[in-house]
């Protein structure tokens, strides 16, 4: 389909989640050119290790579930992230396909919408974990929460519009509100994720730490 006549097929709804989707866009480029603007820290220190090896260390082995103690000691709660983190980059990936017309149909249509299901509910189960233990409540704020809500309503608002397509005004709706809010609150970590690993590589490489010896690449 042409661009300009996939526009003009565009109800209000679609343009709200496009132009959502463009500030949102423009948001990202302003953190990710940020980044780029501070530039490496400077590090005085004698290096002793290298740095790509422990680079590649620091987006791989080192993010196993095993060598972080904050997974392995919550290990139900790890799984419940990742399934979260799936359904929301399925959700991503599906409005491309809504939004470009070729929305999943058949099998596939009730497949996707089974599995936003899952991830939706990992979600709540997240939130309410969240709200319900005094140690991570005394840790969040109303960002936590907040985007919590935004992305899990995401899900499931996705997951039932496969099934009923009268729920396409709301569903534009629900993702142009996320849109508009991803730069602004702590879901900008989509950016800032990839820089903080990259650092962590720098880091511990130049130290000689990452990776391991007995798992050097």
């Amino acid at each position: 389909m042409a661009v300009f006549e996939l526009f003009s097929k565009m109800n209000p709804y679609m343009w709200f989640a496009t132009e959502a989707l463009a500030i949102c866009f423009a948001g990202c480029c302003y953190h990710f050119f940020k980044l780029l603007d501070y530039g490496k820290p400077k590090d005085l220190s004698k290096p002793i290790g290298q740095i790509n090896p422990a680079v590649k260390y620091a987006f791989t082995r080192a993010m196993d579930p095993r060598k972080k103690e904050s997974a392995f000691l919550h290990l139900p709660t790890y799984i419940a992230g990742i399934i979260y983190h799936l359904g929301t980059f399925l959700s991503f990936a599906l409005f491309v396909m809504i939004w470009l017309n070729f929305a999943p149909s058949g099998w596939l249509r009730y497949a996707i919408s089974s599995f936003l299901l899952v991830s939706a509910l990992n979600g709540t189960g997240i939130l309410i974990k969240r709200i319900i233990n005094k140690n991570l409540r005394s840790l969040s704020n109303p960002d936590d929460y907040l985007s919590n809500f935004l992305v899990t309503t995401f899900h499931f608002v996705g997951a039932f519009t496969l099934i009923n397509s009268r729920l396409f005004p709301v569903y534009f709706v629900t993702v142009g509100i996320l849109l508009l809010y991803l730069p602004v609150g702590k879901l900008k970590h989509t950016i800032y994720f990839f820089a903080a690993r990259y650092q962590l590589g720098v880091f511990y490489g130049r130290r000689g730490v990452w990776p391991p010896k007995k798992e050097e690449f």
